[in-house]
């Protein structure tokens, strides 16, 4: 397994249950689900509700690694900044998935989709989607434009998504965000900004009778893991973190 805290500046990795029903909003609810959260990771003290209406649960930024979870309408998210290892990031996810149905009322039937999630951070400052572009290279019918003289290269975010099953409930996405707006380029001058890899498996609908959250995250960890060894590590994140290096 590769050393993913190595690969990027930053490594996360997340998850995301979405719902087919709005979650509980009450202050006595939402409360009690971080103050349960709080007694296994005391470090998590930074409570706080976002203009959206969203409550956010997190650690200190400042250390440089952190956990956080959030609850939003429609969407529970827990997510671990430069874990010391996947283990411990799938240790706090389990936790959430163990107390969402006691706590807060969602029933494995109103799972929309569940989420896992790896993301990778570079720091550059520079054309973002030119440096993509020259990582990653450009399908034979786009080379043509790329190769033009004096050319700048605005907008260049690949990205696919595969289903894994005949049903196309169990799908893989590769992203990449790039950071530099047309003014950027126009004037040449760059913020140290980051471009963002994330790859995503995704299980829509709701579970099986007898499947729990728990189980399925396992199963998509082990996906995203395979797919991350087999192909993104060595054909999107080495490429990238080596074109950067170079300039």
């Amino acid at each position: 397994m590769a050393d993913y805290s190595t690969l990027a500046d930053d490594f996360f990795f997340n998850m995301n249950l979405n719902t087919e029903m709005a979650l509980p909003a009450s202050r006595e609810t939402i409360l009690g689900f971080f103050e349960r959260v709080q007694k296994t990771y005391p470090t998590m003290r930074n409570f706080h509700t976002r203009e959206s209406g969203d409550f956010v649960l997190e650690e200190d930024k400042e250390q440089g690694h952190y956990r956080w979870i959030s609850i939003e309408s429609r969407r529970v998210c827990s997510g671990y900044v430069n874990p010391p290892s996947l283990d411990a990031a799938v240790e706090q996810h389990k936790l959430v998935l163990e107390l969402i149905p006691y706590m807060l009322s969602v029933s494995p039937l109103d799972c929309e989709a569940l989420d896992c999630v790896m993301g990778f951070d570079f720091s550059y400052r520079g054309n973002h989607d030119a440096l993509v572009a020259e990582a990653l290279g450009a399908s034979p019918a786009f080379e043509g434009l790329i190769d033009i003289p004096n050319l700048q290269v605005i907008n260049f975010e690949p990205s696919i998504a595969i289903a894994l099953d005949e049903s196309c409930r169990l799908q893989a996405r590769l992203l990449v965000e790039t950071r530099t707006n047309v003014y950027h380029v126009r004037r040449g001058e760059y913020p140290d900004e980051q471009i963002s890899v994330y790859f995503t498996l995704r299980q829509y609908g709701s579970l099986p009778p007898g499947v729990t959250f728990e189980q399925t995250l396992d199963k998509l960890r082990e996906h995203n893991e395979r797919l991350m060894g087999q192909f993104v590590v060595d054909q999107v994140l080495r490429p990238l973190a080596q074109a950067i290096s170079a300039k």
